[in-house]
């Protein structure tokens, strides 16, 4: 038995996948939550980031993922992945969310919504967004935080959609997220704080580094739920990976 299957789990946080691990297969993560706390999740299996392909994973398979998230304990349920957020625009997002905590009673959260939080949280209104997305995800993706009353001064891309973001190496992500990050900083050196968009690139060793080089927050959204945890006193600040998740 796992050391981990001994310990009395006291909050389980369920997440809305974008792909299922076997489209996505998950590296060991870093432990940035204790082992009392227990990640599970369900995927909407994505064809791809198109408006049509978000719209239509979400009406056929997000109330499924809801109900077998709510069949295995889920405390809370977080919809995962900026360009689904983005494609699907703001007031539908925060309506999905409204509608989602009403029927389940738990927690109903977003990256997007959760990365806005941890924006403001970090006091930065003017932003710089390291993105390898194509143009119409960013445009999409302006258009949500604009919403937000969060400026972008400058943003990236790579033009990739969700087939190019789900076949990248860890490597390969990794090298990309510090090219664009630094590229993005150069672009908008006055930015409050910089934002890597996107989870499938790992990018969380990039913060602390990014951070150091040029004074500012570095937020990367596949973070900021667990900052809503460390926000909300249910886990302890993590120290060693960036100024969000030091912070209570």
């Amino acid at each position: 038995m796992d050391i981990n299957e001994k310990v009395k789990v006291r909050f389980v946080a369920g997440s809305v996948t974008p792909v299922g691990k076997d489209r996505n297969p998950v590296p060991k993560e870093e432990p940035l939550l204790p082992s009392d706390i227990r990640r599970i999740s369900e995927s909407i299996e994505i064809a791809d980031y198109t408006t049509e392909g978000v719209h239509q994973a979400i009406e056929q398979r997000y109330w499924h993922c809801v109900d077998e998230l709510m069949k295995q304990g889920a405390h809370s349920i977080t919809l995962l992945g900026l360009p689904i957020a983005s494609q699907l625009g703001r007031p539908r997002v925060l309506a999905l969310l409204e509608e989602t905590a009403r029927k389940t009673g738990v927690i109903a959260d977003a990256h997007a919504e959760a990365t806005v939080a941890a924006l403001r949280h970090l006091g930065a209104s003017r932003i710089a967004i390291a993105s390898r997305w194509s143009r119409p995800l960013n445009d999409a993706l302006l258009a949500y935080l604009t919403h937000a009353n969060i400026e972008v001064l400058a943003i990236t891309s790579a033009d990739q959609w969700a087939q190019q973001a789900f076949s990248m190496s860890i490597d390969e992500g990794m090298k990309l997220a510090f090219q664009l990050g630094r590229k993005a900083m150069k672009q908008a050196p006055l930015a409050d704080a910089l934002l890597l968009a996107g989870g499938a690139w790992r990018s969380l060793a990039a913060v602390p580094i990014l951070e150091e080089d040029y004074g500012v927050p570095v937020v990367t959204n596949p973070i900021t739920p667990v900052w809503r945890l460390i926000a909300a006193g249910i886990a302890p600040p993590v120290k060693g990976w960036g100024r969000l998740l030091a912070s209570a």
